[in-house]
């Protein structure tokens, strides 16, 4: 982000982003003058303050009235805490001694995560479970429907199953396709899709049916994005004053409850390491223009792969944020290779 702003005015603008994000009160140039001692007079401040208001940093609700950052203003402070500040080593110590308390399952590990950045930023988290970034093929049953059609049950090594259909143009047994299953478990386990698809020789028009349903459920699998979040702290969110409307605050539910709601926005973060924040009308969906996204990654490298963040209004504290996210990433990732070693 380019940003043409003379040293003071850039002082001032993080001043107004800091003070709005404390008070969720317009900054009055008077407020700023007696607060910090800027070495200039009140009209310079106020000279200052149109300033940014005329590039888009801030506005007044009122002509007379103090001012509120704009989605550009948390643009420039967030790129200028970067880094900044880790987690207070209290938080790190009260995060760690919570993990060592529950059992090594992965899904208590992203419940508490997401129970913790809430907590911890006073907003809505969410996570993700992680997915492959190549799926490798485990085990497959093969269930006859009919003389025509089967279930075929995939099991992948990172622990994911898919479920599909399979049509033939002849009739099939249920020996058959035990057999066709037994014979591919033997040939493609610990193959990715792409080694399957060299070990397609001397086989069955069946076999190759199947083989090519298999290739094609984990090429799907590998290109999707993460799976939908789960979400603790909606109401920590909703209580923030920007939410204090209740036609707002409905609005905001009824998109939670959509579903796929986060999906473009997670789907850019994808394939990104450093923490990535998401402010206002930046999502490019009207639905999150009132909210800010902070979203990070974690997993084990080249294997697994999931998402979380905080998710809450423009006005939040993205230090606080930032530092949280970046510490619970670090302890999952630390917990799950654990169990996800590299071979």
């Amino acid at each position: 982000m380019k940003v043409n702003l003379t040293q003071r005015r850039a002082n001032i603008l993080k001043i107004i982003v800091r003070d709005y994000i404390a008070s969720a009160a317009p900054i009055s140039s008077d407020i700023i003058f007696r607060r910090y001692n800027l070495g200039v007079s009140p009209a310079t401040i106020r000279n200052d303050m149109a300033h940014l208001e005329e590039e888009g940093y801030i506005s007044r609700p009122h002509t007379s009235a103090g001012c509120i950052p704009l989605d550009r203003a948390y643009r420039f402070y967030v790129e200028s805490i970067s880094g900044e500040q880790a987690l207070p080593v209290e938080d790190q110590l009260h995060i760690r001694e919570l993990f060592d308390q529950i059992e090594e399952e992965m899904d208590r590990w992203l419940k508490m995560a997401a129970l913790l950045l809430s907590n911890l930023v006073g907003n809505a988290a969410l996570v993700t479970f992680p997915k492959a970034n190549k799926c490798t093929f485990k085990h497959i049953e093969l269930i006859s429907l009919n003389d025509f059609l089967a279930m075929m049950i995939i099991v992948f090594s990172e622990t994911m199953i898919k479920q599909q259909l399979v049509s033939f143009n002849e009739p099939v047994t249920q020996e058959r396709l035990t057999t066709i299953a037994n014979r591919m478990n033997d040939i493609y386990s610990g193959h990715t899709s792409s080694e399957i698809s060299r070990l397609m020789q001397n086989s069955s028009v069946e076999e190759q049916r199947i083989t090519e349903a298999i290739m094609d459920a984990m090429v799907a699998e590998e290109r999707s994005g993460y799976n939908r979040p789960h979400i603790e702290g909606v109401r920590l969110m909703l209580g923030q004053p920007e939410f204090v409307d209740k036609a707002k605050m409905l609005g905001i539910m009824e998109m939670m409850e959509a579903g796929d709601w986060l999906r473009p926005v997670l789907t850019k973060i994808y394939g990104h390491n450093k923490i990535q924040v998401v402010i206002g009308n930046e999502s490019n969906a009207t639905a999150l223009n009132d909210l800010s996204l902070v979203l990070g990654r974690y997993g084990v490298p080249r294997k697994l792969d999931g998402a979380l963040g905080i998710i809450g209004p423009t006005r939040m504290d993205y230090q606080k944020a930032i530092s949280a996210v970046n510490y619970v990433s670090d302890i999952l990732s630390y917990l799950i290779s654990g169990i996800y070693s590299e071979d």
